[in-house]
């Protein structure tokens, strides 16, 4: 960039963007339409130019055999499955690229992970707005708020919440995406449950490195040049995991040391009835400099625990999740594989994974499930 495009760049942010946080006038190029906005726009912060983070479009993948060869099998995994077809986006891979574009079952999905707040989350990439319909393709801004990444659509240029799937500032701002239920498992618990299953290939580039060491020590807190230390919510400590759940329209959270004690959580929240299973054999991608070497985290799932009209319950008896009901038994990804009930699957209840302070940040008003 020569001289003149770079301070030209930056007169034009500061007119435009007069109101967003750009501490290292940092040149920025979009033609959003900053008169439509969701939040208050003070809240966002210009971290790195406009692709820094390269998302993947429409990747390659590996079959099971050359995943298995090429991933840890600890390794953790945003788990897809859409008409018996199923992708598996490593977490690992997601610290770098943030975004994937892609299909499955010839539905556009959009695959997002935040290492900064923890938010794996996936979102199906149409909607239609006022009978108009929308494909989008996403990149990641450069933005951030409540250290959450900020995304963009490249068609309307539009601002999006990486946690929440929302539209902030821009011409679709107030819109929502819609969640694609996932989970997050361990490389070899995918292929226990979709040995036909594939994997995204990370043959073109090297992979296998934390760039936020240390990130996940209980005792730690957000980087506080992201987020205020005084906006922690005492609750919870700021880096336990959690996974939410919503019910007529309110959210509760599960924090991951809870299900972790109990092996099985069953629940009622505002009249649906779900089940939460704890599973160790995943580590953490925010912990050791090489992945290989972090600490055991363990997978929590997430179900709707109603089959066939009936809610089930569940307890934990060793490594195996049984229901009482039948005295079935049921694997982490919810399938019943002995038993009465033997193949039976429960429906996952859609949620995300998520640090308790970013999550906390974004819905203060969510219900904590205490023991």
């Amino acid at each position: 960039m020569n001289k003149y495009l770079f301070f030209t760049c930056l007169l034009i942010a500061s007119i435009v963007f007069p109101q967003i946080k750009n501490p290292k006038n940092i040149p920025f190029d979009w033609k959003t339409d900053t008169m439509k906005t969701a939040i208050d726009i003070s809240e966002l912060s210009i971290v790195l130019p406009r692709g820094s983070f390269q998302a993947l479009n429409y990747p390659k993948f590996f079959d099971k055999k050359e995943g298995l060869n090429h991933f840890l099998l600890k390794e953790p995994v945003i788990s897809v499955e859409i008409d018996g077809l199923a992708k598996a986006y490593p977490l690992n891979m997601l610290s770098t690229h943030e975004i994937v574009n892609d299909t499955l079952a010839n539905i556009p999905i959009l695959s997002t992970f935040c290492p900064l707040c923890n938010s794996g989350i996936v979102y199906e990439r149409r909607l239609t707005i006022k009978n108009k319909n929308y494909l989008l393709d996403f990149e990641v801004s450069g933005m951030l708020r409540k250290s959450d990444m900020v995304m963009a659509d490249k068609q309307t240029e539009t601002w999006w919440q990486q946690l929440e799937g929302k539209a902030i500032v821009g011409e679709l701002s107030g819109a929502e995406l819609s969640v694609i239920p996932s989970l997050i498992l361990s490389v070899e618990e995918f292929f226990n449950r979709y040995p036909e299953g594939n994997i995204l290939s990370n043959a073109e580039a090297d992979y296998g490195i934390n760039y936020y060491t240390n990130y996940d020590d209980p005792d730690n807190k957000p980087y506080d040049r992201f987020f205020s230390p005084e906006d922690i919510d005492p609750r919870l400590p700021a880096m336990e995991r959690v996974v939410d759940i919503r019910s007529a329209g309110e959210y509760k959270v599960y924090p991951f040391s809870t299900v972790e004690k109990s092996g099985v959580i069953n629940d009622e929240f505002k009249g649906k009835y779900v089940t939460l299973f704890y599973q160790p054999g995943t580590i953490s991608v925010l912990d050791k400099k090489d992945i290989k070497d972090s600490k055991d985290i363990g997978m929590v799932t997430v179900f709707n625990s109603v089959i066939d009209g009936k809610v089930l319950k569940f307890i934990k008896e060793a490594d195996k999740f049984i229901d009482v009901n039948s005295n079935s038994v049921w694997d982490i990804t919810g399938r019943c594989i002995q038993g009465k009930l033997k193949g039976k699957e429960l429906q996952i209840e859609p949620h995300g994974n998520h640090f308790a302070f970013a999550w906390l940040a974004f819905h203060p008003e969510s219900h904590i499930y205490l023991e």
